[in-house]
């Protein structure tokens, strides 16, 4: 039997037994789309093993994090292909399509036998199955937002589709919830060998309970009415795009809201959690456990901050979101590192760290996607500086000399691949040789004891924990600013016939393309100045961009009629 809901405009009370089902099922099935396509993320390294195992460890890593980032680049390619087919033949049956594709790619992984068994067919196999997850995320987040909003009542959009905003986050956490059980049960040499794939065969069980519970509902009644009255799009993509009196529409809606609103989630949630790892040097186990506290914590601000713009708008509280974040990113992230780990914080402010080259052999060390592989003994230099969290200057050397660098008092020689003997021997004895020379001058040794450290979840009462799980909090609370209510200003923001279309491609190439590709990118951005807070200043320009675009072309859309054409 399909369940519906009548959304008389203006209906005021509580919401009808029919209105909790949609956001429920539209909800839960985005919560295991989202918890699918991040399990290949939190488990990049392990899968770089099992389906690049031909390739050196760092190579395999590179490559494994490169079909992660496949699936954030061909969202905006999904929302056009299932953004058409939402405007045409309606949007139950396209959020169900999607929810299947998503289901089995990922169900598929769990059962697909690695490098070791089937050779190089495996990893062919599996971006193929990534580019399809990242195709039916880009029709999955349009579909499920536009059919809530379309049953929500006048005057409640943002809180209504608020639910829908949780989604990501929650399924985040679901997906670190399942992989820290599986670890802790198995324990970590059963998961780096066979258990991994439990996470993803779990998620043929996630699927059939969102396709028996959608299956359950009816299609969106402002399509049912569009469908009637014959005023659907037969032709969406050209009315979307090629026309000017919408597609400017389409460029508003990406660089006045989804590019910061993608900027700050992708900061507050991904690089957050990959500048602790990476950057602070906090064991994984740890991390995660933080990150997961804050969202515990910050989640439902999302339906707060929804709530609140059905009051005072949706843009003042994106656009607010957006400043603030782009105004205390680096004393927050300051913080981070004051508290995570003090003694690299000190080493910061007080030891002097120098590369000295021939300017001529200094490149660009820009490198977002890793596939680069430094020669040089200045960029040797320098990437292994970047790697191990120091930060440091270069300054002009003698020409025709190899690069050295200076440690307080300590001097280093750097190799150049291209003329060692061994260059693997050569980068081996620079990395000792450094980290022995930083040790003495006051940078903290691997697992120094000072660096933040959770032994269980609940051991979390300890000052240095809580004040990193609030400062992290903070930057969960600039995400559901952002975030919680812009499905109501992006579904409000375009015409009935196109508008599943419309809203997509803005939505995913906001947040696929400038906030997927955010870590990469910032730490591409560290690697390159020696500064472990230059990274902040991408999402930082982006938000204030965003900002700036926002205030003067955005409108205010809360109290539009979204069956209207809004005049276009």
């Amino acid at each position: 039997m399909s369940v519906t809901a009548a959304t008389p405009a203006g209906r005021a009370g509580p919401m009808t037994s029919a209105e909790k089902m949609v956001i429920f099922a539209s909800s839960l099935g985005t919560v295991f789309e989202w918890y699918d396509f991040y399990l290949y993320g939190s488990l990049a390294t392990i899968i770089g093993a099992q389906f690049f195992s031909e390739f050196p460890k760092a190579t395999a890593d590179i490559f494994a994090l490169l079909a992660f980032a496949a699936g954030f680049l061909v969202r905006p390619f999904g929302a056009l292909v299932f953004g058409r087919i939402g405007d045409i033949v309606g949007r139950k049956y396209t959020f169900l399509i999607t929810i299947l594709i998503m289901g089995l790619s990922t169900f598929i992984v769990g059962l697909l036998p690695n490098y070791k068994t089937i050779g190089v067919i495996a990893p062919i196999v599996l971006i193929g199955l990534r580019l399809l997850q990242g195709l039916a995320l880009g029709g999955e987040y349009g579909g499920a937002a536009t059919y809530v909003a379309e049953h929500a009542p006048e005057g409640r959009r943002g809180f209504y589709t608020s639910w829908i905003q949780t989604t990501a986050t929650l399924g985040l956490f679901l997906s670190l919830l399942v992989i820290l059980f599986v670890r802790s049960f198995w324990g970590e040499g059963a998961f780096a060998d066979w258990a991994w794939r439990i996470p993803f065969i779990f998620s043929f069980f996630l699927l059939a309970i969102s396709l028996w519970i959608r299956l359950q509902l009816s299609e969106s009644p402002v399509f049912l009415k569009m469908k009637e009255e014959g005023t659907t799009s037969k032709a969406p993509l050209t009315e979307s795009f090629a026309t000017w009196s919408n597609a400017k529409y389409v460029l508003i809606a990406l660089f006045g809201m989804t590019m910061g609103q993608g900027v700050v989630w992708y900061t507050g949630q991904f690089y957050a959690l990959f500048f602790l790892q990476a950057i602070l040097k906090v064991d994984g186990y740890t991390s995660n456990l933080l990150i997961a506290w804050s969202l515990v914590l910050g989640s439902g601000f999302f339906i707060f901050f929804g709530w609140l713009s059905d009051k005072i708008g949706r843009k003042p509280i994106i656009l607010a979101g957006c400043l603030i974040a782009a105004i205390t990113y680096i004393p927050i992230f300051n913080a981070i590192t004051t508290n995570a780990n003090p003694a690299l914080e000190n080493a910061l402010k007080t030891v002097q760290v120098t590369v000295i080259a021939d300017p001529a052999d200094c490149g660009n060390l820009f490198n977002p996607v890793g596939t680069r592989v430094f020669t040089s003994s200045c960029d040797n230099a320098r990437a292994l500086l970047a790697k191990s969290s120091v930060k440091y200057r270069t300054e002009a050397g003698p020409a025709g000399q190899p690069a050295v660098i200076k440690i307080g008092d300590a001097v280093v020689t750097s190799y150049d691949a291209k003329t060692a003997a061994d260059p693997k021997a050569a980068a081996g004895d620079l990395s000792k040789a450094t980290a022995a020379a930083l040790e003495a001058a006051g940078y903290p040794k691997a697992k120094d004891p000072g660096i933040v450290k959770i032994s269980e979840p609940f051991d979390i009462f300890k000052p240095q924990v809580l004040k990193i799980i609030g400062l992290l909090w903070v930057l969960v609370i600039y995400v559901t600013m952002v975030y919680g209510p812009i499905a109501a200003a992006l579904v409000e923001f375009f015409p009935s016939r196109i508008r599943y279309t419309s809203m997509s491609l803005p939505y995913h190439i906001g947040n696929g393309w400038f906030g997927g590709l955010l870590p990469a990118t910032a730490f591409a951005m560290v690697a390159q100045t020696g500064d472990i807070y230059f990274g902040l200043w991408y999402p930082i320009f982006f938000a204030l961009v965003t900002f700036v675009v926002g205030l003067f072309l955005v409108p205010e859309t809360k109290d539009r009629n979204i069956n209207e054409s809004y005049g276009r």
